[in-house]
Parts: C-alpha cells; structure tokens; sequence
C-alpha cells in the first residue's frame, strides 16, 4: 500500500521558499541594467545566454555553495539544490526537475541557461511573483484517450479506464474541498486532441488544467512524470529542435504557472507514493492539449502499464487514492504559494 507518512520536498520548495524574497523585480521584467546591478554574470555559450551559480546564489538568498569536481550544491535552511556539469538534471530538494540545456563550465565558474534560470528555477523558488494565478476555484480533469483509442493496454485493463477512474475519483474529492470541477469527459467516449482544448476553453473563469495518463514503454520503464509546455526556444522532449519549437502557443501565456502547478503535483504525489516510486522528473514537451489551453495545465502520467509491478499498482484502489489524494494536496498548495503576494519593496 503506498505510504502516506514521507516528508514532502515539494512543498518544502513550494511553500516556504515564498518567504525567500528579493526586493527588485521578477527575472522576465528585469533590465540589462537591473541585472547588472542584482550581480547577475550573464554570459554567451553556444550562442545562449547562461548564468553563473554564483549569481543564482546571490540572487535567491542561498548560504551556502560547494563545488566537488564537476557536482555543485547550493543550500539554504529551505533548500538545498544540486547540479552537474554536462547533466541536464537538476534536483531540488532530491526532486528532479529537466531542464532544457546542460549545464555548463566556463573558465572557473558553472554556468546554468538563463532560459532555465527563467521558465523553471525562477517560477518555482519565488512561486508568489507569478501574477494572477492563484484567483481560481475551477479544476478542468482531462482523462486522457477513451472509446476508440484505448491508450495503453495489458492483460488487466486499458489506460482509458483508469483515467476515467482517477478522474471520477479526483473530481469528489475536489468538489468536497469547494472546488467546481469540469470533466472533459465523463463516459468512455472519445474526443480528439483539439476537441479537448477547444472543451477546456470554454471555461472562461480562472481555472486550471490537468491531462490524466498512464505511461508505456517496456517492461524496464516505470515510475511517474510530470509535463508542462516547452517554452519558445525549447523542444518538446526527446526531439531535436526545430524551427516551429521558436514560435509561442496559446499555453505560453502561462509558462511560469505552468511550471509551479508541475512542482506541486509532482511533488505531492511523490509524498503520497512512498519511497518506491521512481521520480522520472518534471519535463518540457509541446503535447497538443498543453499548447492550446488557455488556463495553467500540466500532463501527469502516473505510471507505466507496461511495467509488471506498476501495472498491478495502477489497478490498485489503494494507488488510485493515493494519487487522487496527492493532487487534491497539491492543488491547494498550489493555490495558496501562487496567491501569497510579495511584500511591497521598503522606502
């Protein structure tokens, strides 16, 4: 039975480090001038802007930053943030987050992507700068595949099934919270990719937008992931860059709630899950239900049924709570670290 006991390192990221504040704006309205002046060692490889850890340290308060060849450690009493030269992983917490380009040495210093620093670090240590996204009570539950595609099978079910059931499941406990919840299906029926955007879209209050899915990929493949929208400039995951990955969507809009929403459901889950479970990580990708939504939206995919073991979880009522259980949890904490204004700069 998954544990319920685990300390949560999401909420540790998400809901203290909204008391871990600076006093000039947000990273996406700075000035080349207002980054020189808050320390900021911006400098060119590979024809990107990248950003110096001793800058990060400087900027978001970290006491404490440790190079051992190649691996750095920044820390704080809230966080503590571990990267790699050449690794494109970065773990927050002993939560992984992907990001979109390695890190990289140049000269004596380490340097992270400003892209990275922008669309992933920034949202998720200062989720409070984020501008109106925690004015919301609506939750749209997207259950992926249904009627003629099935999703992902094996012998004991079909992928479409238990995200309906997740979501049946996730919309009670939802709605006993206050929460009004719209289902973009609610039967085994099928609608195509842009039919669940344009169902999405006829929300017109705040709301957001989770996509429901359970993984396959091989018998050796297992654990849980989290996907948000790549940002402009950035692949979906897996793929070469291509010229069409530089123009923004519709879900753009939202890059920096997207990002926070991804830290709380992760996370959340995770503590629910116990131990065993795999943490594939938070990933970018430009899935076609994510570009086109106008509300904050995230595609969680909450094991694999290819998997032996995961397989039977999946099944498993006590798994199917835990989960539903672990989104209910993150959701208000999402609400509450993105609706925590910041305090207006002293005179």
């Amino acid at each position: 039975m998954p544990s319920t006991k685990k300390s949560n390192p999401f909420a540790t990221v998400l809901l203290a480090l909204v008391f871990i504040l600076t006093l000039i704006a947000p990273w996406s309205m700075v000035s080349a001038q207002a980054e020189k002046n808050a320390g900021w060692d911006l400098i060119k490889i590979g024809g990107r802007d990248y950003v110096s850890v001793e800058g990060i340290k400087r900027f978001y308060k970290f006491t404490k930053l440790t190079r051992a060849g190649d691996s750095v450690v920044l820390e704080n009493p809230k966080v503590e943030m571990k990267l790699k030269v050449g690794g494109n992983e970065c773990l927050m917490n002993n939560v992984k987050f992907v990001f979109s380009h390695a890190v990289e040495a140049s000269g004596n210093g380490i340097y992270v992507s400003r892209m990275d620093l922008a669309k992933l670090i920034d949202p998720v240590l200062r989720p409070n700068f984020i501008n109106n996204a925690g004015d919301f009570r609506t939750v749209i539950l997207d259950a992926g595949h249904g009627g003629k595609d099935p999703g992902a099978t094996n012998p004991i079910g079909t992928e479409a099934a238990y995200n309906l059931r997740l979501a049946t499941r996730l919309k009670g406990l939802l709605e006993a919270k206050g929460y009004k919840v719209k289902l973009i299906r609610d039967s085994d029926r099928f609608y195509s990719l842009q039919e669940r955007v344009d169902i999405a879209n006829t929300v017109k209050e705040n709301a957001i937008f989770v996509s429901l899915h359970f993984n396959s990929g091989g018998r050796h493949a297992r654990g849980i992931e989290t996907f948000t929208l790549s940002p402009p400039g950035v692949s979906h995951y897996g793929a070469n860059l291509k010229a069409s990955d530089a123009v923004a969507r519709t879900g753009n809009e939202h890059d920096s709630a997207n990002i926070a929403l991804a830290t709380a459901l992760h996370g959340s889950v995770l503590r629910r899950l116990g131990d065993n479970t795999l943490d594939r990580g938070i990933k970018r990708a430009r899935f076609s239900v994510l570009s086109g939504v106008k509300h904050p939206a995230v595609l969680f995919e909450g094991g694999f049924m290819s998997h032996p073991y995961e397989a039977r979880l999946i099944a498993n009522e006590s798994y199917q709570s835990a989960l539903a259980q672990g989104m209910v949890d993150a959701i208000a904490r999402y609400r509450f670290a993105v609706g925590k204004k910041p305090a207006a700069p002293k005179r």
